[in-house]
């Protein structure tokens, strides 16, 4: 198991280049264009993106015991000031994408340093109003995964719809576990 996330967390990785890569050759007007998604156009779908996995960070480094050697991979991401959720400049949209390759490499550092054991342990949710309290981490770690996923396939219909060339729907067998 531990295998696989992190060979997700290679692919998101990945992908996230590509779509700040894609959304740095558009200008900043088509970037904070509302595109009807229900997080507005491109650049708060990247906003989110990189809250959520903030997110997702602060529930394992809240839940998961100290003796968790995995646990120092996420203090990069600890102090990452988030960008308000209105539209953004130029400056704060490079901010943005730099906050978001760290997140991606604490996420890898993260699920690399990651046991099958540590992967059972629980984690408290502030969900599902309280039922279950908490779930094993590697339930909520294809949380993550599908929440980033789930959002990199809005961006491509956005760009879709731009008519803006793209795929990022594969994984790099690079990443396949051995």
């Amino acid at each position: 198991m531990q295998e696989i996330i992190f060979m997700y967390t290679q692919y998101i990785k990945q992908t996230n280049e590509t779509v700040v890569s894609l959304l740095n050759c558009i200008s900043h007007e088509e970037r904070e264009k509302d595109r009807g998604s229900f997080y507005g156009g491109l650049s708060e779908l990247v906003r989110h993106i990189l809250g959520g996995t903030i997110y997702f960070h602060s529930l394992f480094r809240d839940s998961l015991p100290a003796k968790v050697k995995a646990l120092k991979a996420l203090d990069a991401s600890r102090d990452i000031v988030e960008i308000p959720e209105k539209a953004i400049t130029e400056e704060q949209w490079e901010h943005l994408t730099s906050a978001l390759a760290v997140v991606d490499h604490a996420t890898i550092n993260f699920a690399s340093r990651l046991t099958e054991k540590d992967l059972k342990l629980p984690v408290k949710l502030d969900w599902y109003g309280g039922k279950p309290p908490s779930v094993p981490l590697f339930f909520l770690f294809h949380q993550l995964i599908v929440h980033v996923i789930h959002h990199q396939g809005q961006i491509s219909q956005i760009l879709d719809e731009m008519e803006i060339d793209h795929d990022f729907s594969g994984i790099n067998i690079a990443f396949m576990p051995q």
